[in-house]
């Protein structure tokens, strides 16, 4: 199965805590502070590699996460940082945030790698806290919480050159007679439910990779068919081979055939109609294919006319094309904008707004960029903790806010997974 759409879950790891120790040892009852620092957490890393083929391996595992970074120890040890992940996909995998829709990676090629995801960073030890004036801290530092996304991954083919037309023309047959790929070819409709790809080795040394189209009907751009899950694969194409059937074997004009193909091309987008178009009419040996040939040349100018089936015209074909596509610019690979985006949102999180909700009687909800920040690193379980965060909610306002909207005494306040009872 040929699957070119999934979506999937990633997770960093988060780092590990800080440790709360104080040095033991004989005759030494009251050593200093020795707690270690927590490990990082593991990345989530994607690799584009040419053995792969499909996405197929993701209808199976959607979710992917990092180790978690080790607690740090007592006598100032450090925990173990967590083990990163390595994702491959297939070259050509587009990676979109799939709220957003906004690029993460473009992976165009054999080796290219991208880092989506930092690890947390790990929590600091006692011993960081140490002052004159407090020489016995009790608390440590929370590891910091990594980012989780939920992610589409969108496969693309790499290829020059596409061919395509409307189902039965020839495609496939042009596409086995001009490389060395071996599709599958029967007389009806739909017989190619994949693309396929071949390599043109060319007497010019400009040799070039050709993908078959399949599935490309009217109304292909809006879902009909199987036009509407391939028609991304053309959108990398240097250039596009036309293939349509001069003898008119399925019916239909061959010049309304071209148009309505067009159509669906600039439906999905103004892009991929206006790259090169190099007309292929097929089925020569057909009689009455000589009648079709005339009227598309009246419309359309330069046609070759070919055979797949007997291979003839197909190395004028071919060598045209490959004279062509030396001429075309290769397609840039998608720029990620995603990071820039959420950088831009987290920018000055300190004075980034809160919202208080009222979620239940007498349950308040507060949610904000700033709190969920504070929240990853601080330790509400310790005394010094619990108090830094007593102080933010003061400073922030948000005391003022509860208030404002008529919060009692013993209410619940919800800061994410925090719950606590409210008292002045």
């Amino acid at each position: 199965m040929f699957v070119d759409n999934v979506k999937i879950q990633i997770k960093g790891g988060r780092g590990g805590d800080g440790c709360v120790s104080f040095y033991r040892a004989k005759y030494i009852t009251s050593g200093g502070p020795d707690g270690g620092d927590g490990g990082r957490g593991g990345d989530v890393t994607f690799l584009a590699d040419e053995s792969m083929a499909t996405l197929m391996d993701f209808r199976y595992k959607r979710k992917f996460a990092a180790q978690e970074g080790a607690k740090g120890g007592g006598r100032n040890c450090s925990g173990k940082d967590g083990e990163s992940i390595v994702v491959k996909v297939p070259v050509g995998t587009v990676i979109r945030e799939a709220a957003s829709q906004r690029v993460m990676a473009d992976l165009v090629a054999h080796g290219q790698s991208a880092v989506l995801i930092k690890g947390g960073r790990g929590g600091r030890g006692n011993q960081h806290f140490a002052t004159p004036r407090r020489q016995a801290p009790r608390y440590a530092e929370a590891g910091k919480e990594s980012k989780v996304y939920d992610i589409t991954l969108e496969l693309k083919l790499i290829a020059d050159v596409g061919i395509i037309g409307l189902p039965n023309v020839g495609k496939s047959s042009l596409l086995r007679t001009a490389t060395n790929a071996n599709p599958k070819i029967a007389d009806y409709h739909f017989t190619t439910l994949a693309p396929n790809l071949g390599v043109v080795r060319s007497r010019l040394g400009n040799d070039f990779v050709m993908a078959d189209i399949p599935g490309l009907i009217e109304g292909a751009s809006e879902g009909a068919g199987l036009g509407h899950a391939f028609l991304r694969h053309i959108e990398r194409t240097r250039l596009l081979v036309h293939v349509v059937d001069a003898a008119c074997v399925e019916g239909g004009d061959p010049i309304e055939n071209i148009k309505l193909i067009n159509s669906e091309l600039e439906a999905h987008s103004a892009n991929i109609l206006a790259l090169p178009q190099v007309i292929a009419a097929n089925k020569m040996d057909i009689t009455g294919a000589e009648e079709g040939l005339e009227r598309l040349r009246a419309e359309f100018g330069d046609i070759f006319p070919i055979s797949a089936a007997t291979g003839e015209g197909v190395n004028e074909l071919i060598s045209y094309v490959s004279q062509l596509v030396s001429q075309q610019p290769k397609m840039e690979p998608l720029v990620p904008d995603f990071f820039e985006y959420e950088a831009g949102l987290e920018l000055g999180h300190d004075n980034e707004p809160f919202t208080v909700e009222i979620v239940d009687e007498g349950v308040y909800s507060v949610e904000g960029l700033g709190i969920e920040r504070m929240l990853g690193f601080t330790s509400i379980d310790t005394e010094k903790g619990f108090a830094f965060f007593q102080r933010y909610i003061k400073e922030k306002g948000i005391n003022t806010k509860l208030e404002e909207m008529g919060i009692q005494e013993g209410d619940t306040v919800k800061l994410y997974n925090l719950e606590f009872e409210y008292y002045k």
